[in-house]
Formats: C-alpha cells, structure tokens, sequence
C-alpha cells in the first residue's frame, strides 16, 4: 500500500520504458517468440462484446527482469526479490555515443567515473541505467541484435553492446545500488561466452533489466524508477513494466 500511494503522489512528467509484447517482440535466437492467441473475440449470444486471448512467452524477453538466480545459484528468484529495491532513484549513464562507433562496446568503470566526476558519487540505493542508444533500433533484430538468425548457430553472431565485467566487479566491491539495467538484450555484450557480468552481479543479489525501452527522455539524475516485473514464482525472469517519474 505504502508503494501504491508514492505513486500516485508523484508529481511530473510519467516516462514508459518498455517495449510492447507482441509478434515482434525481439527474443534471444534460441527462446520461443512471444504469441497471442484469440479464446473470443466478438459479440457473445447475450448482446455484448467480449475479448479474452492466451499468450505464451519465455520469461527471458523483450522488456523483461533478469533475477540473479538465473546465474547464481541459491540467489534470489523473482518472487524472492524485495518490492523496495524494484523502485528507486535512477542515474542514466549516457554512452550513445561509444556504442555508435563500436556495436561490441563494454560499458566501463571509465564510464562510471566519467559519470561521478559531473554528477557526484553514485547515490546508496541508487538504479543504474545505461543508455546505449540501441532501444532506437527496436524492433530490427539485425540492428538491435546484429542478426536475424534463430537456433543456437545464431548466437555466436550476436553484436550490441553490454557491461564489461570489470566495471560489474567496481559496482559491486564498491558501490551500492539496488539495480541495472540497459536498452540492449543483455547485461553482457553481445559476444560474451561466460556471462561474467551477469555472475558477478547476480551473485550479489542485484537484478539486471534487459531490453530497456528509450532512455533519451530521462536525465542524468533525479528521475524516479519503478521496474515490477510479473510475480513468477520460484522465476529466474519475467516481463517487466518499466515507469519513470520525471522531476
């Protein structure tokens, strides 16, 4: 309840950061797409009109929550996740223009420093997005994702950029914050074989977002996240509604 009235009294400009679910909906090469079947649709014998359809998904996604128990073992599920660290203050880490030069490009501590020696130190609790400015090239999976392949042959040709595991072991020895998350389909890069960010993170309990809608509208600091993915229980992922409250 406590949540719900924070909303609701938040003033300012509301922000989507999702991309919608549906038969575009870009996916990893070897997930199932997402499908929306009709159950009816039309006017019932009775006089009124009725909808009700059934849709299927993997829960890794389009816009979607990575819980750390998708990497780590024992960490927490999606379920297991504290409502309160879903919602927070976010900081926008802005490396547009590195990725343009290099699809392949690792978000580093570089970065991160860049970032605190404008803004100040990363706040405690703090969400932390990187505005890699591929969320622009959704739904093209060749752009987005540098290929259109499917099947497990597809991922090694997998290019977009993600977050370099050394910048992932800074965050967590050294900084606190409650959660990541990037306008690309994984926290790491695009040809990572070890997913080492993602182990790093997650073996911290820190959750990751992964196919971040458009961040362009969001500034550096001040903005207000709140990222509730659906309660899937014992999930080690779920589609996620992402809002931001402006300042």
């Amino acid at each position: 309840m406590l949540l719900l009235w924070i909303i609701c009294q938040s003033g300012g400009t509301w922000v989507d950061l999702s991309h919608a679910f549906d038969a575009e909906t870009i996916y990893w090469p070897t997930a199932a797409s997402f499908v929306l079947e009709d159950v009816f649709v039309g006017e019932t014998e009775k006089g009124y009109h009725y909808e009700a359809k059934h849709f299927s998904a993997d829960e890794h996604g389009g816009t979607h929550l990575d819980a750390p128990i998708h990497f780590f073992k024992g960490a927490h599920s999606v379920d297991q996740i504290p409502v309160e660290q879903l919602v927070g203050p976010a900081i926008v880490i802005d490396v547009r223009s590195a990725c343009r030069q290099n699809r392949d490009y690792q978000v580093g501590v570089s970065d991160f420093l860049g970032w605190e020696s404008v803004h100040g130190p990363i706040p405690e609790g703090a969400i932390v997005l990187l505005n890699t400015g591929f969320a622009a090239f959704w739904p093209d999976r060749i752009r987005y994702m540098g290929t259109d392949k499917r099947g497990p042959e597809a991922v090694a040709e997998l290019h977009f950029p993600g977050l370099d595991p050394a910048a992932a072991r800074w965050i967590v020895d050294t900084r606190k914050i409650r959660l990541i998350g990037l306008d690309t389909p994984s926290i790491d890069y695009g040809q990572s074989t070890l997913f080492e960010s993602h182990r790093i993170l997650f073996e911290h309990n820190i959750p990751a977002l992964e196919n971040v809608g458009d961040l362009s509208a969001l500034p550096p600091k001040g903005a207000q996240v709140y990222a509730l993915p659906m309660k899937i229980g014992s999930g080690s992922g779920a589609p996620v509604r992402i809002i931001a409250s402006l300042p």
